[in-house]
């Protein structure tokens, strides 16, 4: 991950539909969703949200995968985590009492089986 790539990600996601998108796959992973079904979850038409997901994947946020006739979309947490620990690798310049507090509210996140809160 570098600066260019970490850019990319953080643009595609300073948009509100953008972002409520990659925040429903967050929660549907590793389902995913169907390109239509998002586009209705998110309450956008199909054509907007094809553009919207078009700037995600080429973000690696999303991938899409081609099931029948459907496109069943998911998150890339593995390239949202790179960001994350590009945004906060040298975080608090080496002093860990400082990003603890950091460390401790991310943590119940991945203990919430419901998905994300709002």
């Amino acid at each position: 991950m570098d600066a260019i790539d970490t850019i990319a990600a953080l643009a595609a996601l300073a948009q509100p539909t953008r972002l409520e998108t990659f925040r429903l796959l967050s929660a549907r992973e590793p389902e995913g969703v169907a390109a239509g079904e998002l586009a209705r979850l998110v309450g956008v038409p199909q054509n907007t949200m094809s553009t919207h997901l078009g700037i995600l994947v080429r973000a690696g946020l999303v991938r899409g995968e081609r099931q029948s006739r459907s496109i069943i979309y998911r998150a890339s947490l593995e390239q949202f985590r790179e960001v994350a620990l590009y945004l906060l690798r040298d975080c608090c310049g080496g002093r860990p009492e400082i990003c603890a507090p950091l460390i401790a509210d991310l943590a119940p996140c991945c203990s919430n089986p419901e998905g994300v809160s709002k």
